[in-house]
């Protein structure tokens, strides 16, 4: 696995990743070699740098409840829990969906887990007999976030017409959020007027990724939010080194010379709308 990379400058006012995964890899090689980082490590990093903390996202039962449990123990986390629409179908097939579902019902409702993510609609895997299961997901945990109050962290792949339609047709939660935001201008228009948060990682440095800065032109600077999509998506010029919290500062200096903006007020700005979706890093802790 290559090394990270060095610490880049710290930015002037702190800021939030709003969507990273720090869970231990089943595929990491044994040992934790010196390529690894632990959780401690990661946040230590980060807020070296100017980032006071982050979003931990599950994908399924397992590191929903791995997220969940690290934000309850980590002032530095908040969590989002959730089964990705590559989930599923395969739990579908298994008979388990709606038991999933339950667990993830479970988790929202922990103090520290503040989002209900990532979920949404994912048709670059996904076949046409995958869908249903994907749409009866989404819909449950758009469900699942309404009844708790909490935001909604959507994974959307290849299906932007289909999100906006189910987001319009079951009402979307009063803070939405298109984490890792994949579409151009023309979805961000919608979003905007739509009152929902695009949030940006590190491929809106990516030199093909025109499409990402002409949408994030186009979205009012009070719903624009940050995120790594760690371990992936590391920015411009790192590609091919694994990302971390810690390298958000690479991002947000992107965005703020793209859209001509003071950098410590574009900063100042991007973790107040972090704080205004999730709520403050600073309560609720376990005992």
């Amino acid at each position: 696995m290559p090394e990270y990379p060095p610490l880049p400058e710290p930015l002037p006012v702190a800021v939030y990743d709003n969507h990273t995964h720090l869970e231990p890899s089943d595929d990491a090689p044994p040992g934790r070699p010196e390529t690894m980082l632990t959780l401690h490590e990661h946040l230590e990093r980060a807020a070296a740098v100017g980032v006071a903390g982050a979003v931990q996202v599950g994908t399924d039962v397992a590191t929903s409840r791995w997220s969940a449990e690290a934000a309850a123990r980590e002032a530095r986390l908040l969590a989002a829990v959730a089964l990705h629409p590559n989930e599923a179908p395969e739990l579908e097939a298994s008979g388990s969906l709606d038991d999933a579902l339950a667990v993830i019902d479970e988790l929202a409702a922990q103090p520290r887990v503040r989002a209900v993510g990532e979920t949404g609609l994912d048709f670059f895997r996904t076949g046409d007999d995958g869908r249903p299961a994907q749409f009866h997901a989404f819909e449950s945990h758009i469900d699942i976030a309404k009844r708790h109050g909490i935001a909604l962290q959507i994974h959307d792949r290849d299906a932007h017409d289909d999100v906006v339609a189910t987001l319009r047709r079951v009402g979307a939660p009063e803070r939405t959020v298109f984490h890792c935001f994949s579409g151009g201008e023309e979805l961000a228009r919608i979003a905007a007027d739509a009152g929902w948060y695009c949030s940006f990682a590190g491929n809106v440095t990516f030199k093909n990724a025109e499409n990402l800065r002409d949408a994030l032109r186009v979205v009012p600077r009070d719903r624009i939010l940050v995120e790594t999509d760690a371990p992936y998506l590391t920015p411009a010029p790192l590609r091919g080194r694994p990302n971390a919290p810690y390298l958000v500062p690479l991002t947000v200096r992107f965005m703020a010379e793209t859209l001509g903006a003071p950098l410590d007020e574009f900063c100042a700005q991007l973790a107040q709308n972090t704080v205004d979706v999730y709520g403050s890093w600073a309560v609720d802790m376990a005992g």
